[in-house]
């Protein structure tokens, strides 16, 4: 006798459980909450935390849309995607616009996100805190209490070593001017679109068994001295080889022939969709 695969995957009663942190975190923008983390099918460390809040609180009518490091391609996106299609048979789709839940890692895309969508951000290291305290029990004291002076000094020797904040990705953030946050790795130039951001942001750790989130419209300040500003990488002068966009996160890629530089948008969808919009002019053009 065959027996009934779940809708997507996990049993009625895990998904609860896991949307009941949810709703705690969405509660308290960006303090972590523990959570039950459950076994995958797939290794922890490849998305299991961000695959996990999708599958609680996806539904039948949904539309998903699935990133790695930009890409709809890759391997840990791909693998994603079948997985949850295989498991709720919602449909899948590439363009932005177009879905309801995003799942990424290391991204966020260049389209602003709606209110009617959720973004899924794959966490590897969730405590901001991490790299100058090891102790968990101590890390939760210091959020308690409001002390993230270890996070400045850290900023501060980078300042010291480098003439400037080296992050090159997931710099810690001040959620609703209470809790400092990892925002996953995501390069700086993605820190600013989630400040005031439409979607609701949902974070998750599945190694470290962790939820946090970021409500839509919340306040979210990336950590920066007055005298050393914030700031994100500069593609001053550099444009996207294929759809021509300046104001985006570039890949710098190395031409075949010539071995020169050559940049394209990390976003894959939003060059797709220039390219598009640029062809549909030129061939409507051509009749006129």
């Amino acid at each position: 006798m065959k027996t009934k695969t779940q809708f997507a995957f996990f049993d009625e009663g895990s998904k609860k459980e896991i949307r009941r942190a949810i709703l705690k975190a969405v509660c308290i923008p960006g303090y972590q909450v523990p959570f039950a983390s459950r076994e995958m099918p797939i290794a922890r460390g490849w998305g299991t935390g961000g695959l996990q809040i999708t599958l609680s609180i996806i539904g039948k009518s949904d539309v998903l849309k699935v990133i790695d490091q930009g890409a709809d391609e890759s391997v840990n996106a791909v693998s994603i995607k079948k997985l949850v299609h295989s498991t709720t048979g919602v449909e899948l789709v590439e363009r932005t616009q177009d879905a309801t839940i995003i799942q990424s890692r290391h991204r966020i895309p260049e389209v602003p996100l709606t209110k009617e969508q959720i973004l899924v951000l794959q966490v590897p290291e969730p405590e901001p805190l991490r790299k100058v305290e090891a102790r968990e029990f101590m890390t939760k004291i210091l959020h308690s209490e409001n002390d993230y002076s270890g996070a400045w000094l850290m900023l501060f020797e980078q300042i010291m070593k480098y003439g400037r904040t080296a992050t090159g990705a997931d710099h810690p953030v001040y959620v609703n001017n209470r809790y400092v946050m990892a925002p996953s790795p995501i390069p700086r130039f993605d820190n600013p679109k989630m400040h005031q951001s439409e979607a609701l942001i949902l974070l998750g750790a599945g190694r470290e068994k962790k939820i946090y989130a970021i409500p839509p419209f919340t306040d979210v300040e990336s950590l920066a001295f007055d005298d050393y500003p914030f700031t994100v990488e500069s593609f001053e002068g550099k444009h996207c080889h294929l759809c021509g966009a300046t104001d985006v996160f570039l890949d710098e890629l190395a031409d075949n022939q010539t071995g020169e530089s050559l940049f394209q948008c990390n976003d894959t969808s939003y060059c797709m969709d220039r390219l598009n919009a640029v062809e549909k002019v030129e061939v409507e053009g051509s009749y006129v």
